[in-house]
């Protein structure tokens, strides 16, 4: 996959040498013969701790199938995925227990913020953590730091039909991390909101890489904030390809 776009400046000490997320020739074929859709071919990236990065392109071009292959939901066909300095993925073939892996490694944030919208934000990051085995008083006091570290504690007790488009995505963010991941997926993050709150929205991920070194992959058709990210690729027809960007 090649690099489009990297903002050098802002890396510095922030960005580790290390790799949090690595992929090698990711292919992704759905069905065989006449019926044959290659969803995703030879896909390769390499994101460093701490570093945020943006992955372009239009719909159907294969980004979610690279974001749920990386989240270790839906196996490549071919190609490795390489987590840290573990091997999780050699083809379809899972090196190592998925769902474990994926609880403590990986946090999730998906175009709407589905929150369950019975529980208060508190208790949505909550239940995260006990998922996890982190039970009572630990737990509810993990849930306030987050919330408090991503600026919506004072909405704590608000169920999610009480909160913004913003303040939902927040404590999505905060539940993303209650597992302390070192990788944090994204797809369409601020599909939903308007160009102010979808900012904030990425210059949040942006500091939660710098601030809990993590590996942040943004899937964005959004092309107003990518002076946010530190290095941008695009994908299209399941390719990588090169194209044009406009952040500065």
């Amino acid at each position: 996959m090649n690099i489009l776009f990297d903002r050098k400046p802002s890396l510095g000490k922030h960005v580790s040498d290390n790799l949090a997320i690595e992929t090698k020739a990711l292919t992704k074929i759905y069905g065989s013969g006449n019926t044959e859709v290659v969803a995703m071919r030879d896909a390769s990236m390499k994101v460093r701790q701490g570093e945020i990065v943006a992955l372009l392109g239009p719909s159907g071009a294969g980004k979610s199938t690279f974001l749920t292959a990386v989240g270790l939901i839906n196996p490549p066909t071919s190609g490795q995925v390489i987590i840290g300095e573990t091997l999780i993925y050699d083809g379809p073939l899972a090196m190592t227990n998925l769902r474990l892996f994926r609880r403590k490694h990986i946090g999730y944030v998906f175009q709407k913020s589905n929150l369950i919208p019975f529980l208060t934000a508190r208790e949505n990051v909550q239940v995260a953590l006990e998922l996890a085995g982190q039970r009572g008083g630990s737990a509810r006091r993990r849930a306030m730091e987050l919330l408090d570290s991503l600026g919506v504690a004072d909405r704590a007790r608000n169920l999610p039909s009480m909160l913004s488009g913003g303040q939902q995505q927040r404590v999505a963010v905060a539940r993303a991390l209650a597992n302390e991941p070192n990788v944090i997926l994204a797809d369409e993050p601020t599909a939903a909101l308007d160009s102010h709150r979808g900012r904030q929205v990425m210059e949040l991920f942006s500091n939660v890489a710098r601030e809990h070194g993590a590996g942040v992959i943004v899937v964005t058709h959004d092309h107003r904030a990518l002076d946010v990210f530190d290095t941008t690729y695009e994908m299209e027809d399941g390719k990588v390809t090169e194209g044009i960007v406009t952040g500065s």
